[in-house]
């Protein structure tokens, strides 16, 4: 039953349900009202957050695209970085099947990367430390390893092969005039032995292009030196005021260059042939620190002829007055380089007689062979399109040719150490006795005014004339032999040695055997840019194990 009580409360709560309902709107505005600039203070302050937080993401992102960059960057331009020798060396052999393409576009890259700064080099400063120094020409070479000529034949990239860690780069061969070299293809790879066979019959662009080359280099340098860009400038570098070798520019190494006879001229021509070694001379020569002539290639017929004993060395002496005729304070060294397949003891002699006579300073020993030497491994049998390319014609480089030429270098250094030839003792003996003879037929004759020349070994004797002899004994006159000093020493021969080089215990091995650097080219080619680098480490460890 609903009493009147509990209509009364009722009621009570739906009056006060209405009257909270109508308030509810004004007390939420005013509610709003008042928390407002709360809410703006929370808004700002999370985006202010929300801000920060996106600047230090960005921060971050690109701290580490920069560090990832720069460290790209350290480690693609460090040789001893491996991606050159089991991804860009591979790379170049799948885009250029031809060995000579592939060779002009390493070339092509490496300018470009150097002219940005991009381009792979010897970091750290590991031939500080002066283990590998040695003295070479007056100067003192950071380490024993240098590159061949083949690797740089135009002078187009020898300041980035000598940043690559060698202490020699030979740049050539270079001829007089342009020659296009034997119709390719003229390169080919025998991959198996990491070997190549070319026959480039000295593709050259000339000495005279060359020439320009090296001297816009040298100008170059003397601009980045503070030193101009003139011609003044350029002489200031040549005559050694920049502080460096003229040729190389760089403390610590030099740089050969190579010159060789065109095709054209007949290497029956003597005074030709002279003409033309000469006259390139006269064009590279004082760009170069060293000059090599080349009279060793298989690819240019009739060259080897060269090697004999008389043309060698009257073509010797035509380059050696030809570097005497450089305009510049210092002349460049002379380097004759050798074939592998002239070996016998009379064709070395007949080599080191011509090196004594004409004066040069030192020899090159090795080139490619005409022979085909058997494959490494022992027993190894050639895939069958290597065999084929064993037919081809031309000049073949490679691992083989290590004991070759060690065995050449030993040869060398003995024949080269022991000077020139000497007048034997047999000739003398024989000298003596015609001496004698002809003193016993004087005293026979009864003649009084006979004079007779007495020959005491090679020592001096006094002039004199005996008047208190009798009539019928001969008249002495005995010639003098005027007293000089000694000759000064002359100074060692230097031996530079090239073929199937691959290693540093290698490289030792020819040191060991007398040479003062040991060059590479068919190594460089496979094992691209680190191959310097790891040389020479190599050599350091090995010198490690036999403290």
């Amino acid at each position: 039953m609903v009493t009147a009580a509990h209509m009364r409360a009722l009621c009570v709560r739906r009056s006060l349900w209405r009257v909270g309902r109508s308030q509810r709107p004004g007390q939420l505005a005013a509610r709003h009202v008042a928390t407002a600039p709360e809410t703006g203070v929370a808004t700002h302050h999370a985006a202010t957050i929300r801000s920060a937080a996106t600047r230090t993401s960005n921060f971050v992102l690109g701290t580490a695209v920069t560090l990832g960059l720069a460290l790209s960057y350290l480690y693609v331009t460090d040789t001893r970085a491996s991606i050159h020798g089991w991804l860009v060396v591979p790379a170049l052999r799948h885009l250029y099947p031809d060995g000579e393409e592939a060779h002009h576009a390493g070339t092509r890259m490496l300018k470009a990367l150097h002219g940005f700064g991009l381009h792979p080099r010897e970091r750290g400063d590991g031939d500080a430390a002066g283990d590998l120094a040695v003295h070479v020409f007056g100067h003192t070479l950071a380490n024993p390893i240098g590159t061949s000529a083949g690797i740089d034949k135009g002078g187009e990239v020898p300041t980035p092969l000598l940043e690559l860690g060698a202490a020699v780069v030979e740049v050539g061969a270079v001829t007089l005039l342009p020659q296009q070299g034997n119709p390719r293809p003229r390169v080919f790879r025998i991959p198996s032995q990491n070997a190549l066979i070319n026959r480039y019959g000295f593709n050259s662009e000339g000495a005279e292009l060359v020439a320009t080359r090296l001297r816009q280099r040298v100008r170059e340098f003397a601009y980045r030196a503070g030193l101009g860009v003139d011609q003044a400038a350029e002489r200031k570098v040549l005559d050694g005021e920049a502080g460096v070798p003229p040729g190389s520019l760089k403390p610590g190494s030099l740089m050969a260059v190579q010159v060789a006879k065109n095709k054209a001229t007949s290497e029956n021509d003597i005074d030709a042939v002279v003409r033309d070694y000469a006259t390139a001379v006269a064009h590279v020569g004082k760009y170069a620190d060293i000059l090599v002539v080349n009279v060793s290639s298989p690819n240019t017929p009739g060259l080897r002829t060269l090697q004999n004993a008389e043309p060698l060395t009257r073509l010797l002496s035509g380059v050696v007055q030809a570097v005497n005729n450089i305009d510049r304070k210092t002349k460049p060294a002379i380097m004759v380089k050798v074939s592998p397949d002239e070996d016998s003891e009379e064709q070395v002699a007949g080599i080191c007689e011509a090196v004594w006579d004409s004066g040069v300073d030192g020899v090159i020993v090795g080139n490619t062979t005409k022979k085909r030497p058997d494959p490494l491994p022992k027993g190894y049998l050639l895939p069958a399109a290597e065999s084929k390319l064993l037919l081809e014609q031309g000049g073949y480089s490679g691992p083989q040719m290590f004991a070759r030429t060690l065995a050449l270098v030993t040869k060398y250094r003995k024949a080269l150490d022991e000077g020139p030839k000497t007048i034997s003792d047999e000739q003398t003996k024989d000298e003596s006795s015609s001496t004698l003879d002809k003193s016993k037929s004087s005293k026979s004759s009864g003649s009084s005014n006979m004079a007779t020349t007495v020959h005491v070994g090679s020592s001096p004797t006094l002039s004199s004339n005996v008047d208190d002899l009798s009539e019928s004994a001969p008249t002495l006159t005995l010639k003098s032999t005027p007293v000089t000093a000694p000759a000064p020493e002359a100074p060692r021969k230097v031996i530079f040695a090239t073929g199937g080089i691959t290693n540093g215990r290698q490289a030792r091995e020819i040191l060991d055997a007398g040479a003062s650097v040991a060059q590479v080219y068919t190594a460089l080619i496979y094992g691209g840019v680190g191959t310097i680098s790891r040389i020479k480490q190599e050599m350091r460890d090995d010198a490690k194990k036999h403290l």
